[in-house]
């Protein structure tokens, strides 16, 4: 069995890729003064980027899951979501309302196949 790490670090590592199969760690933004738009589109750039790195990209995402520290928040967040997703064939996704870190609005981890 392989794996291949990517950017791993001391607890986790980005993502982790398995049999043409990348597993993403939560993704969050850098700009935490930023609002839930700003944050979303921020973790959908280091997404775009880790899917890149894996040999892949957003349409071969199969599974996303979007935790919000505030639910009242999630139409900003799906904004961003769908302006970078578009509508056309969108990964199975849940939504789900937790407590996050500090000034942390959006974390987002995806499942995606290699391209």
């Amino acid at each position: 069995m392989t794996l291949k790490h990517i950017q791993p670090g001391s607890w986790n590592s980005r993502a982790v890729i398995h049999n043409g199969y990348i597993f993403m760690s939560g993704i969050v933004a850098d700009n935490k003064s930023a609002g839930m738009k700003a944050q979303t589109a921020d973790v959908l750039a280091k997404i775009d980027g880790i899917l890149a790195t894996a040999g892949s990209d957003k349409t071969m995402i199969v599974s996303a899951v979007v935790y919000v520290s505030d639910m009242t928040l999630k139409d900003e967040m799906n904004e961003a979501w769908i302006e970078w997703m578009g509508s056309n064939n969108p990964p199975a996704r849940a939504c789900v309302g937790v407590t996050l870190t500090q000034d942390t609005l959006v974390e987002i981890m995806c499942e995606a196949v290699q391209g």
